[in-house]
């Protein structure tokens, strides 16, 4: 059938699949940049921490490095989280999945990715009025003035030791909102159909590696 002799319909189901498959090859792109950085953070918070011990044996402390560890550590954990989700290892209790038949396991996994996509949208919302992207621009991205207005110091807070502006480290939050939306987006619309499954490469556990 060429393209002229194409129902409106059947064009309409091309665009959706197609926007569908679109959504699945963001999610792809996303997911290999956050195992990128999961390794890049990984291999930051290892430097960090024996970089911390060797300092304190020789009695040299280096005060910031706790700090800087912890939010390694919390970075690293979300963009692992995000990964999690995409590749569909995060944790889950099959307690009734277990008893279904596999269509009542599909339309199971696909009600639970629908609830997560909900979540991450309830998020990203959550993040939009946190941040005030548009409140802190209207003040001329003036801190204090905007602080005054509206109690909300996020912007004019830092941390301990670091002396680092708190939204700089917060950032991983609606980083994290956005790139969970994507993923349970692209999981949902593998679950239902609506875009081809996506054949993902596993990562290694403890087990295999060893």
């Amino acid at each position: 059938m060429s393209a002229q002799d194409k129902t409106p319909q059947e064009e309409g189901s091309g665009t959706a699949r197609a926007w569908a498959n679109g959504i699945t090859a963001l999610s792809q792109g996303l997911l290999r940049v956050e195992k990128t950085l999961s390794g890049v953070f990984m291999t930051l918070l290892l430097v960090l921490i024996l970089l911390n011990v060797v300092t304190r044996f020789l009695k040299m402390p280096i005060y910031w490095i706790d700090e800087a560890s912890i939010f390694t550590m919390v970075w690293l954990g979300f963009i692992g989280a995000s990964v999690m989700t995409r590749l569909r290892i995060d944790f889950a209790v099959t307690l009734l999945a277990d008893q279904l038949p596999p269509r009542g396991v599909a339309f199971m996994r696909a009600v639970a990715t629908g609830i997560s996509l909900c979540f991450a949208v309830g998020f990203v919302v959550m993040c939009w009025l946190w941040m005030d992207p548009l409140g802190i621009a209207s003040f001329g991205f003036d801190p204090k003035a905007y602080a005054a207005e509206t109690f909300n110091f996020l912007y004019t807070e830092r941390t301990q030791t670091l002396e680092w502006p708190t939204w700089v480290v917060n950032l991983i939050l609606p980083i994290f909102a956005v790139t969970l939306t994507i993923h349970t987006a692209a999981n949902l619309l593998e679950d239902t159909g609506l875009a081809a499954k996506r054949v993902q490469i596993p990562l290694t556990t403890a087990e295999e590696a060893a």
